[in-house]
C-alpha cells in the first residue's frame, strides 16, 4: 500500500479510506497487505483529481461509479450496435 500511495501522490490513509468507501477492494497479499490493480490505481487517481479540485470524498466516489457504469453501458450498447450492423436485414414477407 505505501509503493500505490507514493505512486499516486497521497497517503495510505487515503487509500484506505477509497476501500472503506469501497470503491476499491484490493486484493491481499498471503501477508494481508493490500494489492491494487492498475484499474484500482486508476479509480485511485481520479479520486485523488476530484478531492484536490474541492470535491467530497464520498461524492467523488459516487462520480466515479457512475462515470464507470455509463462507459460500460456506452461499451455495451456500441456493441450491440456492430453486431446489429453485422445482422442481414430482416426478410419482408408477401
Amino acid at each position: 500500500m505505501g509503493r500505490a500511495a507514493e505512486m499516486l501522490g497521497v497517503t495510505p490513509a487515503f487509500l484506505r479510506s477509497l476501500d472503506t468507501a469501497r470503491l476499491i477492494v484490493p486484493q491481499r497479499s498471503s501477508g494481508g497487505h493490500r494489492r491494487y490493480s492498475r484499474y484500482q490505481l486508476r479509480l485511485a487517481q481520479r479520486a485523488r483529481d476530484l478531492v484536490d479540485e474541492g470535491t467530497a470524498l464520498e461524492a467523488a466516489c459516487r462520480i466515479i461509479i457512475l462515470e464507470d457504469q455509463l462507459a460500460e453501458a456506452q461499451r455495451i450498447n456500441a456493441r450491440l450496435r456492430q453486431e446489429r450492423a453485422a445482422q442481414p436485414p430482416p426478410q419482408e414477407q408477401a
